[in-house]
């Protein structure tokens, strides 16, 4: 494989790969009290061999935590919680972002802290249930619609955490704009029913996490800031509507318009999702100028067809890289994967399934 374009060294922006393989955004839980710890910055440690390591999803505010022992990026003790992991990813010569992903309204009180909110762009309810710690599975609640001032303020967290995220020694920040958390929930006619500037047509829609991305990009630098979309993802109770084509038609030309350094565009269809459209993947290629990463069931074979085809400069990989740490070096050697996949630990608290995946061995 080693003659393959996923192993060969590219620069991406100002970023310096040294492949085009990117270990992909997961949750994974294992931040007690909302802080980064050791063992998560030697999980991120162990799978360096990744160009550019984009983190699990890590909330700009109280508001945002949603889930049950996920990481923040909001007060000075995530600050240097994180500064473990961006430092044993750099000195193993790996590029790393933290993804910024409020949970909206996929959240219960019982995993947030006192004084904290469930806010969303309307008072509509997302069906299915949650995990939280203290009383298992439980409903999602009813969020509040966001008011003007909420509007400003979550915008505010979102930049105070990517200045945050630059103190704490990442390459960048990625907004989180997928699988049904607070930005996508803006884009949705079905989770967004404002009358107001943020809701009804696809300009509208789109208006906050334009503003978002601008007010980031404008803090830490176009360079620095990276967007995930999944259009036609029904993760967190997104139903599809029929403008989604041009509601990403439009949004990627805006996003272009910034300048920012990628779009991280994922196909759930490998997870039982519908597939994107190949013609709404081009049309978001032809918009976006810059790096876009493509994310979804891929394989080598796959990720180069694509890289070659320049639908995308980037291939993310997410569950191989839980058991294969060393992922990277398997695909140089044509190594076997893993089939060992512990999925009932995916979201427990200790190493178990985390940390403890061995290399590959004869």
């Amino acid at each position: 494989m080693n003659e393959y374009k996923l192993l060969s060294p590219v620069i991406a922006g100002t970023l310096e790969l040294k492949n085009r393989i990117v270990m992909a955004p997961m949750t994974r839980c294992r931040a007690i009290g909302n802080i980064p710890n050791d063992l998560i910055a030697e999980y991120y440690k162990q799978r360096s061999g990744a160009g550019l390591i984009i983190t699990e999803g890590t909330s700009p505010s109280p508001n945002g935590l949603g889930y049950a022992r996920i990481p923040g990026i909001f007060n000075k003790q995530q600050v240097e919680g994180w500064k473990k992991t961006t430092s044993a990813v750099h000195t193993a010569g790996g590029g790393i972002f933290i993804q910024l992903m409020h949970t909206g309204r996929i959240s219960h009180q019982l995993n947030m802290p006192e004084g904290s909110q469930i806010l969303a762009p309307s008072a509509v309810k997302a069906s299915g249930q949650m995990w939280t710690d203290s009383q298992q599975m439980q409903d999602f609640p009813i969020p509040k619609a966001m008011t003007a001032a909420d509007l400003v303020e979550t915008k505010n967290e979102f930049v105070a955490a990517a200045k945050n995220a630059v103190e704490a020694g990442f390459d960048g920040v990625e907004l989180h704009a997928a699988n049904g958390y607070l930005l996508e929930q803006f884009l949705s006619p079905i989770s967004n029913i404002r009358t107001d500037n943020y809701g009804g047509s696809i300009e509208n829609r789109c208006r906050f996490v334009i503003e978002v991305a601008h007010a980031v990009v404008e803090a830490i630098g176009k360079d620095k800031t990276g967007i995930r979309l999944s259009p036609y993802g029904v993760a967190s109770d997104m139903p599809h509507y029929p403008e989604i084509d041009k509601t990403y038609d439009y949004l990627s030309k805006e996003i272009n318009n910034l300048g920012i350094s990628y779009i991280h565009l994922v196909d759930h269809s490998a997870m039982g999702a519908p597939a994107v459209p190949s013609e709404l993947k081009k049309q978001i290629r032809e918009n976006f100028k810059n790096t876009i990463i493509l994310s979804g069931g891929y394989d080598t074979d796959k990720a180069e067809t694509d890289i070659e085809s320049g639908l995308g400069d980037l291939v993310a990989f997410g569950r191989p890289f839980i058991n294969n740490p060393d992922l990277v070096d398997r695909f140089k050697n044509n190594q076997a994967l893993s089939a060992d996949l512990k999925m009932d630990l995916f979201y427990s608290a200790d190493e178990k399934g985390y940390t403890d995946y061995p290399v590959y061995s004869n």
